[in-house]
């Protein structure tokens, strides 16, 4: 029986990758890194049942383990994003942000 590749491969590493990116964007970049992880979960469920189907086995965990540093960075960047806001620091916050955006030329209209 000739081997086949994983499914979803190619589509999970774009996900952690767009998830690991939007991570600054107050952890927004959840989403695509939940799907991804789901999907690298799903991915290695599928090699284990079935190990001599596949010929790129190995690239499983490689998915899972990208995904799952998209999602904890994520995570971290939401709890970052909570306590900033519970303590009262986001004004402090949006106007280090705002002086830097000055001080780059980037002023906002």
């Amino acid at each position: 029986m000739e081997q086949q590749k994983l499914p979803n491969g190619t589509a999970i590493i774009v996900l952690s990758i767009f998830g690991y990116l939007c991570c600054c964007f107050s952890g927004l970049g959840i989403i695509p890194s939940a799907i991804a992880f789901y999907m690298a979960n799903k991915t290695e469920g599928l090699y284990k049942a079935n190990p001599e189907l596949y010929a790129n086995g190995s690239q499983a965990k490689t998915y899972k383990i990208l995904a799952l540093i998209a999602l904890i960075l994520n995570v971290l960047m939401v709890a970052r994003l909570i306590y900033v806001i519970a303590t009262g620091d986001f004004e402090q916050s949006m106007e280090q942000s705002r002086e830097l955006l000055e001080q780059w030329g980037l002023e906002q209209p």
